[in-house]
């Protein structure tokens, strides 16, 4: 089993992806997706959103960094990919998933779904251009507004040279709303030769033993419940060797929530900050009742100065928080 961190724009980052692969767990993990439409992007693009290709393509804990490109032009996604290759990317991953709705407008991620024709000529292209010995990989939905052309879509995707599919079990009208329906796992992996990822609405080893049972696939991605869970995907890691772990809660979680605002406060300029922090404490409020407290503490601040204080001089203040609530 194979355990990959999700791709998801304005949230999974560099910082984001270096704190959670931290913990562990994590197999290899994505870019946000570089948006391609008519020209050669430079260097300086790929190496803002993928800055570990500096260090081998792989984050300070050591997992393996794949770049995701978004677009609709073939030859244009294969040049590009050919940049991200030449400085160092390992894989190259391809969104066709993204639901975003200026994102389909201009013909890029879930709106593709509608045209399996469109769908081959890129990933065929993308394959063609990069080295033989780099992986072209695909996320994609089940559909725009239906499941009608799912199968298609992956067979289109895998007969082209994609080695390796993500399937997010949901259309682009369902967006992020429950149910995922994994069952649609299992009929894509009956009609493609290649390694089929299920992904969506797995928030805990519960889900993933469900998710399991309906797709009959082993390898997952993990995003907002990885997210909102730090150490999920060692828990289903452990889930999957017959063990359980038994994590230690916000005492775990807290460490990693200021290394999260240390690299922000040097990487993010003050006016975006503290934005970022309040995200992801909303995202943790999910399991963690003392992220609810601290996000309602600093609900309102925007000076990173006044959340630095705020802080530093909780740790004894939030650690009681945590010895109440752990």
């Amino acid at each position: 089993m194979q355990i990959a961190l999700a791709p998801m724009e304005g949230l999974v980052d560099e910082i984001m992806r270096d704190v959670l692969t931290g913990v562990g767990g994590v197999d290899w993990c994505v870019t946000e997706f570089i948006r391609v439409s008519d020209r050669l992007l430079p260097a300086s693009q790929f190496r803002r959103l993928a800055p570990e290709l500096a260090q081998g393509a792989r984050t300070a804990a050591g997992t393996p960094l794949r770049v995701q490109l978004l677009g609709s032009d073939p030859a244009c996604l294969a040049d590009n990919a050919a940049r991200a290759c030449r400085l160092g990317a390992p894989v190259i991953d391809l969104n066709f998933g993204c639901p975003a709705r200026t994102v389909n407008k201009s013909r890029g991620g879930a709106v593709l779904l509608k045209e399996p024709e469109l769908l081959h000529a890129i990933v065929r292209e993308v394959r063609r251009t990069v080295p033989a010995a780099i992986p072209v990989t695909a996320k994609m939905r089940l559909g725009f507004e239906s499941t009608d052309l799912a199968l298609d879509c992956a067979r289109a995707l895998a007969e082209a040279g994609a080695g390796q599919l993500v399937v997010h079990a949901r259309t682009k009208a369902q967006g992020y709303r429950p149910p995922a329906h994994w069952e649609w796992v299992a009929r894509v992996q009956e009609v493609v030769a290649v390694p089929v990822y299920a992904n969506g609405e797995i928030w805990s080893v519960e889900d993933w033993r469900r998710c399991r049972e309906l797709s009959g696939v082993e390898d997952i991605m993990l995003g907002r419940g990885l997210v909102s869970c730090p150490d999920l995907a060692l828990q289903i890691a452990a889930a999957r060797r017959g063990e359980v772990r038994q994590p230690d809660g916000w005492r775990e979680v807290l460490p990693l929530l200021l290394e999260f605002w240390r690299q922000a406060r040097n990487k993010i300029a003050p006016r975006y900050a503290p934005g970022r922090l309040k995200q992801w404490l909303a995202q943790l409020s999910r399991n963690y009742p003392q992220a609810a407290a601290l996000f309602a503490t600093l609900r309102r601040e925007t000076d990173c100065e006044r959340i630095d204080a705020l802080l530093a001089q909780p740790v004894a203040r939030w650690g009681d928080l945590a010895a109440a609530g752990s």
